[in-house]
């Protein structure tokens, strides 16, 4: 997605540096939602919509994307030190089966997280790994962005293996900055979440929980 590291500095709203053994990311809250910078991706035709719900494991946003592209993101201090692995509970009830998701035509992703790190004065230098679910790939595949080699996408879940199903994963993101970028980053700039079908031009509908990032 073009243009996407400077859209997502853009709505990094909220500033934290936190030192904890469990840092927690998002409230999923609608106080919280009402308060975040809802970015639209240049070019996209319509926005994500958003809603925040809650459920008997707590609260959650729901992203509903037809032909549209946007996310919501955080500006954050994380200590990858102390707290390297991201988790994340999510679930998608539609996907976007059969587009080739390392193209332009069909980089979309039902649900996707970035973990953002600033190499730069500009946010074009800006380094990213963009934590995905995809709706075609196996949980493994990674690959540049067909947009900038500086973003990586690296599948955590797929739909092959889950469809309409809350799922948890779990990945080194110290780790994977050395893996991807050969980068030895010891603190995390921002966090932003986004589900998108600009390029498909589908309709995708994801739901995102309890992110936060952890020492083990």
């Amino acid at each position: 997605m073009n243009f996407l590291f400077k859209i997502f500095i853009i709505c990094l709203i909220s500033s934290n540096t936190i030192l904890a053994n469990e840092v927690k990311v998002f409230d999923f809250t609608e106080a919280e939602l009402s308060k975040l910078d809802v970015r639209k991706v240049r070019g996209a035709d319509n926005k994500t919509i958003y809603t925040a719900g809650s459920n008997e494991n707590g609260n959650f946003f729901k992203a509903v994307a037809d032909n549209a592209a946007s996310g919501l993101g955080k500006q954050l201090k994380i200590d990858l030190n102390k707290t390297p692995f991201i988790n994340i509970t999510w679930k998608i009830e539609k996907d976007l089966a059969g587009i080739k998701e390392n193209t332009k035509k069909g980089h979309d992703f039902a649900a996707r997280v970035f973990a953002i790190k600033k190499t730069g004065a500009t946010a074009f230098s800006n380094r990213a790994i963009n934590y995905v679910f995809s709706s075609n790939n196996e949980i493994g595949f990674n690959s540049p962005s067909p947009y900038t080699k500086k973003s990586i996408d690296n599948v955590l879940a797929s739909t092959k293996n889950d469809l309409n199903e809350w799922i948890t994963v779990k990945s080194n993101v110290k780790n994977d900055f050395k893996k991807f970028h050969d980068l030895d980053v010891n603190e995390l700039d921002g966090l932003a979440i986004m589900s998108d079908t600009d390029n498909s031009k589908m309709k995708a509908i994801a739901y995102y929980q309890n992110i936060y990032f952890s020492a083990d």
